[in-house]
């Protein structure tokens, strides 16, 4: 099975990801067949635990957007276990240095090319019996920027080989540089390094990607050149809604 978000930036296309913080497979198959590329499930911020993201794998699967997932750290265990479940693009938080890319990109790459151990359990009903042939082709692979350090290391970050792109974080980057955390931060400072980081990884020919607040920065971010963008997590356009829905009937009443 080819990797579609791969296939939608080759032909140089968009890619919309959704973003899931609750465990549920339920609210997992949802949200995937409501049009987006691809469905992220969060293991860092989100309440999700390897059980549960097993699950949601299995029912993000069914549908036509590729699955993926945030792993809690860059930790070779979690790494080897979401692929293995099936997780066929894999973005890793924090990653401020050559060495620590190097380190999730050989966790996730077959040898030659890594030291991820051979066990595809779950991912070869997705994938295809022959997946370790293909594996270190179609696993995509972010490393997320999201700190000043990183930034004064992109370009040996960039580097890595086998690498396939990075995923920019507003909140921690604008934390790290001092301001308030946003997904759709203002300082001048965060927009320049957001800037150095789509213009080093388009020079590279690597993909860049980004979250946002909605689709609104969405627009914006693809406007400026962003490859992949995630919208608010599943938690939050439940809220939005919900808060909308009871602010539309409580305004709409007679006292």
């Amino acid at each position: 099975r080819p990797n579609s978000v791969k296939e939608i930036i080759a032909r140089r296309g968009r890619v919309l990801n959704a973003w899931c913080s609750i465990p549920d497979a339920y609210v997992a198959e949802a949200i995937a067949h409501q049009g987006f590329d691809s469905v992220t499930i969060d293991l860092q911020h989100g309440a999700i635990d390897y059980a549960s993201a097993f699950h949601m794998l299995q029912a993000i699967s069914a549908s036509p957007a590729c699955p993926m997932a945030r792993v809690p750290w860059n930790e070779p265990g979690i790494l080897m276990k979401l692929l293995d479940a099936g997780a066929y693009g894999i973005i890793c938080p924090m990653v401020n240095t050559r060495q620590e890319a190097a380190a999730f990109v050989g966790a996730c790459r077959y040898a030659p090319a890594g030291f991820r151990s051979y066990g595809p359990n779950r991912v070869v009903h997705y994938a295809g019996a022959d997946y370790v042939q293909h594996a270190n082709r179609e696993i995509l692979l972010l490393a997320q920027i999201e700190s000043s350090e990183a930034i004064e290391n992109l370009d040996a970050i960039l580097s890595v080989p086998g690498l396939d792109g990075v995923y920019v974080g507003p909140g921690d980057l604008s934390l790290s540089m001092g301001a308030p955390p946003s997904m759709a931060p203002s300082d001048p400072r965060v927009l320049a390094a957001m800037k150095t980081v789509r213009e080093k990884t388009a020079a590279k020919g690597l993909i860049a990607g980004v979250h946002t607040d909605g689709p609104a920065t969405t627009l914006e971010r693809y406007a400026e050149g962003f490859d992949l963008c995630s919208m608010q997590t599943d938690m939050r356009m439940l809220i939005d809604a919900t808060r909308a829905a009871v602010a539309a009937v409580k305004g709409g009443a007679k006292t």
